[in-house]
């Protein structure tokens, strides 16, 4: 626990007020955007994730052709919940753990 918090303190010291503003205005868009319409892959997009972003995308319209078998509900709800959690996810970090983790970082899922 005290490596990763030493390593948030350490490089938190190295991120300009620009990038830390840009991560706030981020965060809180895909965050949001990811809890309404996570299932679309917006927020992904909001991010530069664009390859996760189209994987979203096309599960979903799968999921909305294939809706008269059960398949397409599974699909449905699996891109729902997983843009709902990660919306969810965006929100609770900070905005250094989030610029770190998903700017810097550039860790696509979760």
């Amino acid at each position: 626990m005290e490596n990763q918090q030493d390593y948030f303190q350490s490089s938190s010291q190295n991120i300009s007020p620009q990038q830390l503003q840009d991560a706030s205005s981020k965060r809180i868009l895909s965050g949001i955007l990811g809890i309404i319409f996570g299932s679309l892959g917006i927020h992904k997009f909001v991010l530069g994730y664009n390859n996760e972003g189209i994987i979203l995308l096309v599960a979903t319209l799968i999921g909305y052709a294939t809706v008269c078998f059960v398949v397409g509900y599974l699909f449905l709800i699996a891109t729902g919940v997983i843009g709902l959690i990660e919306g969810i996810i965006y929100l609770t970090k900070t905005d250094e753990e989030f610029y770190n983790t998903y700017m810097k970082g550039k860790k696509p899922w979760f």
